[in-house]
Formats: structure tokens, C-alpha cells, sequence
């Protein structure tokens, strides 16, 4: 038979690669829809949230917010960028290292990321619903994929 796939899985629901691949494709759309009324991308988002949370602890230098997001530090660089443009960040000279910058949210910004993290986790209850009391389980299960690849 042409065009056959030659797979170990009886059928597709079986291989956890495109599961995963459905669910993370539907998650996106729904925190994309979640974003549209703050004006933010999903990825402006998980930075200025994330420089936001990790701010309390000092100064935040890039290459700090692209570990901790797991972005790639080029795109964490450009979209930084559109998020000073924005007024929600702002890059001051770092204390210690001449050669960084430090990262510091604006007020707007702060106030933006906590609305917009509102909608966000409105939007993840909503969709995360049907695995009800099995939640707390497949976090553990997605944190110990994470932790697997580093």
C-alpha cells in the first residue's frame, strides 16, 4: 500500500508525541485568545511575567530571563525590544557587570503582566478542566519531562 506509515502505535491517539502535539497547538490558541484584549503575545507575555516574578530577586539580566523562560536569548533580545517600545520594560546599567543590562519591569508593565496572568489562568483552568482532580499529577509529569532534558 503507498503512502503507508510504518509506526510501533496501533493508532495515533496511542503516540504521546502527537498527543502532546495536539494539546500544545490547542493550549497556545486558547492562551493566544486569552492575550488578544492586553495587546500581548504569548511569548511577550511569559517574559514580562517572568521578569516580573524573578524581579524580587535582584537585578535580572537577559541572558537570567531566557534561562528561566527557556527562550532563545536572540528572541528573548527582540521581543525585550518591543516591550521596552511598549513602555512595559526598561534596561538600566547593571550593578555588577558593565557588559549586561539590567532588566527592571515598568509600573505598566507589572500591572499588565498581573492582569494579563489573570486571563491567563482563567484561560488554563478552562482548558486543563477536563483532567480534574488528576492535575496536580500531570504537572508533576510534565516538570519531570522538563527536568529530564536539562
Amino acid at each position: 500500500m503507498a503512502g503507508a506509515l510504518s509506526t510501533s502505535f496501533g493508532t495515533a491517539e496511542h503516540s504521546p508525541g502527537l498527543q502532546l502535539w495536539l494539546v500544545t497547538n490547542a493550549w497556545q490558541a486558547a492562551m493566544r485568545r486569552a492575550l488578544v484584549p492586553h495587546g500581548l503575545t504569548h511569548v511577550q507575555f511569559v517574559l514580562l511575567a517572568s521578569l516580573v516574578w524573578i524581579d524580587a530577586d535582584g537585578p535580572v539580566t537577559q541572558k537570567a530571563l531566557a534561562d528561566q523562560t527557556g527562550t532563545d536569548p536572540m528572541m528573548t533580545s527582540q521581543v525585550l525590544r518591543a516591550l521596552e517600545a511598549k513602555g512595559l520594560v526598561e534596561r538600566h546599567p547593571h550593578p555588577e557587570d558593565s557588559r549586561a543590562r539590567s532588566l527592571v519591569a515598568t509600573p505598566a508593565g507589572v500591572a499588565l503582566a498581573n492582569t494579563a496572568n489573570e486571563s491567563v489562568e482563567a484561560a488554563d483552568r478552562t482548558f486543563f478542566a477536563p483532567l480534574e482532580t488528576g492535575l496536580a499529577g500531570f504537572a508533576d509529569q510534565l516538570a519531570r519531562l522538563v527536568r529530564a532534558r536539562g
